[in-house]
C-alpha cells in the first residue's frame, strides 16, 4: 500500500496500471474489431507489462455484439506471468463462460445510484445485489477471484451527488460476502479532486484489507488531477484505457476512460514505478485508429513523451552564422 500525503515524492513508490481499453473502450465502438486484432493488442499490452487486463465482457452477445468473441479472445491469448487477466460477468451465465474460458478475474457491476442502475442494468439495486451474489459464491467455489466495481461513486449524471453512506453501505455489504476487491468508479467523469482525496482516503482507513481501484473518465478534464488526488490519498491501482476510448451510454458527452498511455507518462516523469513499458504502450495505442476506423483522445500517441526530441531546422547553421554575424 502506498502511504498517503506523499503524492510528490514518486521515487520506488508502486502504482498498478490496469488496462481496460479492449472492454470498456472496444464495447463503444460501432466498428468490430476483429478477433485476431483483439488478441494480438491484448498481447501487446501483456508484452508492455501491466498489471491488469480486462481481456472481454461476458455478456449477452446480443447485447453487446462488438465483444460476442469473448470466449475465443480469452482462451487463445498469450498469458504473461504476474499479469491478471479479467473480465466482465453480468450474471451467472456469464461467470459460468468467463470461467470455462480461464478467467483469472471476474468483474462484477452494480451502481451506487438507484436510477443509473435501473437504467444501466435494468434491475432495481437488490435484484443487481442478489444476482451479484449468486455469482461471488459461484466464483468463491471455483477458486477464482472476484472484483465489483461501483459505478457512479463520485456522482449519478440523473440523481447528482451520491451521498458517501450509501456508497460505504454497498461497500461493506459486498465485502460480507467476501469480496476483497472493489472499484470506486467515477463512471461518466463527474468526480473533483478534493472529493476524490477524501473518500479515497475514508475508504481505504475503513477497510484497510480491501485492495482498492480507481476508475476516473476524463470528461470534463480532471482525469489526471483525480489520479493524482488518489495516490495522494494512498492508492495504488488504477484502470486507464488506451488510447483513452470509452464512454457511456448514459452520460451524453462522457468522454473515455483516463488514457493509458498518458497517466503512464505523467507517472513515468513523476518517479513512480508503474512496471509499464511505454514505448509499447505507445506503439498498442498508435494502431487503434486503423482498428475503429477514428482517432483517438490520446495525446502521448500524437505529440509522443515529453523527450521526443526533433530535429533542428534543415538550415539551422545558416541561422546561426546569420546571428552571429549581427
Amino acid at each position: 500500500m502506498n502511504a498517503p500525503g506523499t503524492v510528490w515524492q514518486g521515487a520506488s513508490r508502486r502504482i498498478h496500471m490496469q488496462e481496460v481499453g479492449l472492454r470498456d473502450g472496444l464495447q463503444m465502438e460501432k466498428a468490430f474489431v476483429p478477433t485476431a486484432d483483439k488478441i494480438a493488442l491484448c498481447n501487446a499490452l501483456s508484452d508492455a507489462g501491466l498489471a491488469k487486463i480486462e481481456v472481454t465482457s461476458f455478456t449477452s452477445p446480443t447485447a453487446i455484439p462488438a465483444l460476442k468473441d469473448a470466449e475465443i479472445v480469452m482462451r487463445e491469448i498469450t498469458r504473461r506471468p504476474g499479469t491478471v487477466y479479467t473480465a466482465l460477468v453480468p450474471n451467472l451465465r456469464g461467470a459460468e463462460r468467463a470461467i470455462e474460458s480461464r478467467t483469472d478475474e471476474l468483474n462484477l457491476v452494480m451502481s451506487v445510484s438507484a436510477t443509473h442502475n435501473l437504467a444501466n442494468l435494468r434491475m432495481t439495486q437488490e435484484q443487481s445485489f442478489a444476482a451479484l451474489a449468486q455469482v461471488v459464491a459461484l466464483a468463491q467455489g471455483a477458486r477464482v477471484a472476484v472484483n465489483v466495481s461501483l459505478s457512479c461513486v463520485f456522482g449519478c449524471p440523473m440523481e447528482g451527488d451520491v451521498p458517501q453512506a450509501d456508497v460505504f453501505g454497498w461497500v461493506q455489504r459486498f465485502v460480507d460476502l467476501g469480496v476483497r476487491g472493489i472499484t470506486l468508479c467515477d463512471t461518466t467523469g463527474m468526480a473533483y479532486p478534493t472529493q476524490v482525496h477524501q473518500l479515497t482516503a475514508a475508504a481505504r482507513a475503513r477497510w484497510p484489507a480491501v485492495e482498492f481501484t480507481l476508475h476516473f473518465h476524463n470528461t470534463r478534464g480532471m482525469g489526471l488531477a483525480n489520479v493524482l488526488a488518489a495516490i495522494d490519498a494512498g492508492a495504488g491501482r488504477f484502470d486507464a484505457s488506451l488510447g483513452g476510448l470509452g464512454g457511456c451510454p448514459y452520460a451524453p458527452g462522457a468522454s473515455g476512460n483516463v488514457c493509458s498511455e498518458e497517466i503512464v507518462h505523467a507517472l513515468d516523469c513523476m518517479g513512480y514505478g508503474t512496471g509499464v513499458d511505454l514505448a509499447q504502450l505507445v506503439a498498442a495505442a498508435q494502431q487503434l485508429p486503423a482498428l475503429i476506423g477514428h482517432d483517438i483522445p490520446s495525446q502521448i500517441a500524437k505529440a509522443g513523451p515529453r523527450l521526443a526530441l526533433h530535429p533542428v531546422p534543415a538550415d539551422f547553421e545558416a541561422i546561426r552564422q546569420r546571428a552571429l554575424a549581427r
